[in-house]
């Protein structure tokens, strides 16, 4: 027997009804943002979703309980739960946490995953996984789940602490388009631009959800990414970001830090060196981009 998620009433009546649904990830409330950062940002995120005119649905793993649309009571209790009492949650984790009734924190991969399952077709986040500067064998698994699950998110490009132009290069393999929202350049995280083109640039929702119709008429089974740059006025200068990127990156390499711990470690000392100006960049977008999919979604609902 399949395992199904539980959805909540109000997330379930949506999708019954065929009104918009904006997945959103909790691996940025336990392992992305301080506390009580990480609340604050969830809750702005969802309230950005509303805004926009769509349902948001924050999904976890409770106690091995894969759960869509979760509580703001849930939100702060795994905002508050130590890092390391909390799985994080790529498609290898999944049925680890479910087997053991853990709880568990959805990665991209993860996100997409269960979204697929409850039938949400947009999930909304701030950068995705790529490949890592230096190891161009170490892929994440995010980029695969783009090649096999129909996913449409939205993202800031994927986070500036990757190789970015082989990050397109494993897209491209798995047959991902990446489209530009109102960019015709793919976006760098904490920056707006680089000089790595996208696929297609589109101007407006309507635009968007007519790229992710065609896909459902072909019967596409891959995702798209779309991608949005970082609001202008939180924009980290480019420099800046890459010295401390730089910097981040040798230190942990000098420190052994390896596999999924060293987006963790990077984004925090990026933050440092930075004094906070990273951070506030990667909650502006975050934010921004789930405004953006919750309008995809609705200009999608509408046909």
């Amino acid at each position: 027997m399949l395992v199904q998620p539980t959805i909540s009433v109000p997330i379930q009546e949506a999708l019954d009804n065929n009104q918009p649904v904006v997945a959103l990830e909790s691996t940025l409330i336990t392992h992305g943002l301080p506390y009580p950062l990480n609340v604050e940002t969830a809750l702005a995120m969802e309230a950005a979703v509303r805004e926009a005119g769509a349902l948001p649905a924050t999904i976890a793993i409770l106690k091995g309980a894969i759960a869509v649309g979760i509580t703001p009571a849930q939100i702060k209790s795994l905002a508050q739960a130590p890092p390391d009492s909390v799985r994080k949650c790529s498609r290898r984790d999944l049925p680890i946490a479910i087997a053991l009734d853990q709880d568990g924190a959805t990665t991209v991969a993860g996100t997409m995953i269960i979204a697929a399952m409850a039938g949400i077709k947009f999930f909304a986040t701030g950068g995705i996984g790529g490949v890592h500067r230096g190891q161009p064998h170490d892929v994440s698994a995010d980029l695969l789940e783009f090649g096999r699950t129909p996913v449409a998110v939205v993202s800031s490009g994927a986070k500036s602490i990757l190789d970015l132009p082989l990050t397109l290069e494993v897209l491209e393999t798995n047959g991902v388009p990446v489209l530009g929202y109102r960019t015709s350049v793919l976006p760098a995280f904490y920056s707006a631009q680089t000089n790595l083109p996208v696929d297609q640039r589109v101007e407006s929702p309507e635009e968007a959800a007519a790229i992710i119709r065609a896909a459902d008429a072909i019967g596409a089974k891959h995702g798209l990414l779309i991608t949005v740059p970082v609001p202008s006025d939180k924009e980290l200068n480019a420099e800046i970001a890459e010295k401390a990127i730089t910097q981040a990156t040798n230190e942990a390499e000098s420190a052994g830090i390896a596999g999924k711990n060293i987006t963790p470690y990077v984004l925090s000392r990026v933050s440092e060196l930075t004094d906070g100006a990273s951070m506030a960049a990667n909650i502006a977008l975050l934010v921004n981009n789930a405004r953006v999919a919750g309008e995809i979604a609705l200009a999608y609902s509408r046909g």
